[in-house]
């Protein structure tokens, strides 16, 4: 009778684990990212959005978009509140001008927009409204002009 041969000894590479379920690998390539934060996606939303008008508008170059999870404080430096606003309703964006040593910056606020999109379709077309929104305030025009497709999606 043949004596069984030791594991060691067999010329055969394993080609799974003791458990029977195959050998662990990467699920992804390493370039993918396996997943994306909420924030993360956001703020790929907000620079679709701000790289789509910089296309159009060159002068958006110098402009500063940024993301902050809600409206904290006023202008003023102060705590936010239902005064800021002339219904009481929580702001999506805001466009705060620059001095002469610091660049215009248009911030959008993450949970609020959130809040009112249902989808990720539906949040991409907001946050590109609010940004259109906030171009049009800093460069004086309205936001069909900024871009032919606000309000249209």
């Amino acid at each position: 009778m043949d004596s069984p041969v030791p594991p060691s000894s067999d010329p055969r590479p394993r080609r799974r684990d003791r458990h029977g379920r195959g050998m662990r690998g990467p699920i992804a390539p390493p370039q993918v990212p396996l997943a994306l934060t909420r924030a993360d996606a956001f703020d790929d939303l907000v620079r679709d959005a701000a790289d789509r008008l910089e296309r159009r508008w060159p002068q958006l170059a110098d402009v500063e978009f940024a993301v902050q999870e809600v409206p904290l404080v006023s202008d003023a430096g102060q705590p936010a509140t239902e005064d800021d606003s002339a219904d009481g309703s929580v702001p999506l964006g805001r466009l705060i001008s620059g001095r002469k040593d610091a660049p215009n910056r248009i911030v959008v606020y993450r949970r609020p927009v959130e809040i009112r999109a249902k989808s990720h379709d539906e949040r991409a077309m907001l946050v590109h409204e609010v940004v259109v929104e906030q171009v049009a305030e800093l460069l004086g025009l309205s936001p069909e002009n900024v871009d032919p497709k606000y309000g249209q999606e």
